[in-house]
Order: structure tokens, then sequence, then C-alpha cells
């Protein structure tokens, strides 16, 4: 742990690395190598840091420092590498958790850290707490994403190890967790394709059930529509968070009535909303002349389809970043509080949900 003692009696109580931090302006990285002697700082950002030092009557710790010195200088990124059957989207584009481990790279690389990346696919989720256990003997902390483990064995391993989460939000547990605003995204792609497209028979497709993000776009999806007299769910469908979901859910719907489709689809993510659309194009339904179509990430692939597609944007590098420089500072301090966050989402209006070329450069999407 770090921590900074008074250094003289003017000092009441410990102050923590992130007040240093926050009293300098910079981050608590800097500070550390400030702390331990490291070169890699400016002159005048290291003299800000040690005047922040001064001003609040602290030192370091030596006890801290040594302490620090024994640590593996390594942080554990656990997540779920696919739910379903790879495509050449999921072989070929940059996906959520690839976009997250760049944000965690961030701050990492400012310290000099490394990451031990672990992929669970579907199949292995079974032993995830198992694995983690052996990850965690390896690491000075972990982020773990998309409700790989239930709260007692998460409370269990942060009793090993400082944890982070992302996309997960366990119920009767302490700890910090970053998500995007699902329901904020979700509810304001319903209502665009509602109130501006005039869409009556709303489809979804639902990410898998274990995931926390699954569930609760889901429910802003059942929530938003029941809210606009007119509007109906036209049924939904449970896939994986995949490409191949689409293509599967737009197969089933394929065996209705032409009369019975419905005129919008919201997606999961984007992988599904693209699965989707290449599922509804090959069967000779234009998108989005006949059906609109939203997705949710944002995915830079997103941009490139035909026709473009409308998505919420969720911060994936910047959710990775925040979760990484949380724990660094959970590791420099444990008593920190727990912090929740939740990002903010932003509907990029694009060409897929019936809007025109010029309304989605006027969005800037």
């Amino acid at each position: 742990m770090e921590s900074y003692r008074p250094g003289g009696p003017g000092g009441s109580s410990a102050s923590t690395l992130y007040d240093v931090a926050r009293a300098a302006g910079v981050s608590t990285a800097t500070v550390s190598r400030v702390v331990h002697g490291q070169d890699r700082v400016r002159l005048s950002t290291r003299r800000r840091v040690l005047d922040a030092i001064e001003a609040l009557g602290y030192v370091p710790d030596g006890a801290a420092q040594s302490l620090a010195q024994r640590r593996k200088e390594v942080i554990g990124l656990v997540a779920v590498e696919s739910r379903g059957p790879e495509t050449d989207v999921e072989r070929e584009a940059f996906l959520f958790i690839e976009e997250v481990l760049r944000g965690v790279e961030r701050p990492l690389g400012d310290l000099g850290w490394s990451v031990l990346i672990s992929f669970l696919r579907g199949s292995g989720l079974g032993r995830a707490y198992q694995r983690m256990q052996k990850i965690s003997a390896k690491v000075d902390g972990m982020i773990i994403a998309e409700g790989i483990a239930d709260p007692e064995q998460l409370a269990l391993l942060a009793a090993r190890v400082p944890i982070t989460l992302i996309a997960a939000y366990p119920v009767g547990l302490d700890a910090d967790v970053f998500g995007v605003d699902n329901r904020w995204g979700t509810t304001a792609a319903v209502c665009h394709m509602i109130e501006e497209h005039g869409s009556t028979r709303l489809f979804y497709i639902a990410g898998p059930a274990e995931a926390p993000d699954a569930r609760e776009r889901r429910s802003a999806f059942e929530e938003a529509v029941a809210g606009h007299p007119g509007a109906a769910v036209a049924g939904t469908f449970e896939g994986r968070f995949a490409a191949i979901s689409g293509q599967q859910a737009v197969r089933e719907l394929l065996g209705r009535p032409r009369a019975e489709l419905p005129d919008a689809i919201i997606c999961g993510n984007d992988q599904t909303a693209i699965g989707a659309m290449r599922e509804l194009q090959a069967a000779g339904i234009r998108v989005p002349a006949d059906v609109g179509v939203v997705g949710f990430d944002d995915m830079h692939l997103s941009a490139l389809l035909t026709p473009p597609l409308t998505t919420v944007r969720q911060p994936m590098r910047l959710l990775g970043e925040r979760a990484c420089s949380r724990l660094l500072e959970r590791i420099a301090d444990p008593s920190l509080p727990p912090r929740t966050e939740r990002l903010p989402a932003e509907l990029i209006i694009r060409e897929s949900c019936g809007c025109p070329p010029a309304q989605a450069r006027a969005s800037g999407g």
C-alpha cells in the first residue's frame, strides 16, 4: 500500500497518494514515480509534486515504499473473448473488450506497468473463478469485465487483491464499478425510431442474459416502447452479442408473413446489428426503407457499412482508462471508498435508421 504519514505536528490524519496527485494536478502514477525517484518526470512536474507533499505536511512512508518495491507491477484483465461463433466481423473488427484494453494500457504505460490478459470463452465461464484465483497470485490488482463471477466470488477475490469491475453491477458488493449509461442510450435509440421515423413495430435482438449490460439494455428497450402509445414490441431474440445472433434472429423473422415483419430492429450491440443488416439485405429487404436498424457500441466498422449504422456510442477506451486509473489508486490506498461511475452514452445518427446523409453529417456521426 502506498501511503503518507504526517511529517510534523501539523499533520492530523494519513493522506493518500490520490490526495497528493489531486493537489499537484497530476496522475497518481506521476506521484509514484516522484516518490520512488524515477527519472521519467519533468523537472517542473516533479517540483509541483514535491511542493504538494510539503504543503500537505506529509512525507513518504518508508514502509510503504519498501512494500511498493516488492510489487509485481502487473495488472490482470479478465474478460469474455466471444459469446458466440465467430464471423469475419469478430475476426476483423476491434470489439468492445479490445477497445477497453487500449484504454487500460494508457495509465499503465505512464507508470511502466504491464497487463496480464486472460480471455475466457463461453465454454470456460464455469471455471472462471478458479482461473481468476490463479491470476490473482500473479498481479497487483485485477480488472474484471462483463459479469464473469457472482458477488460472493468477487468478494473472495477482493480479499486477496484489489479489483475493479467494468460492465458488471453486483448487488451487495462494495467495489469500484465502471459502466456506460445503458438505459439512456437504449431509450434514446427507441425514442428516435418512434418519434422521428414513426416506427410502431419494434423488434429487439438482445445480448446473453448473463451479461449485465445485456439485461439493462433489454429492460430499457421494453420500458421505452411501453412509454409510447401506439408502438409495440414485435418480438425479442436472445442472442450472444455476436454477428451470428443478428443473422439467426432475422432468419427467424423471415419465417413470418411479410406483413408481420417489424419496421425497426434495435440491437444489443453493433456486431448483432451488422449480422441483422446482412441477413435482411440478402433476403431482399431494404435497410432502412423497409426496416430500420440501430446498434450499440459504435465500433469503427459501423461507420463503414452500407448504409452506415446508426448506433449508441459508448466510450469504450475511456471505460478502460478510468477503471485502470481507479485500480491503481486502490492499490496505492486500499482504504478508498468504493466508487460507481456511469459514463455517458451518445446516439450517433447515420443512415441505417432512415435519416438522410445530410442529417447524419450534421449530427457528427
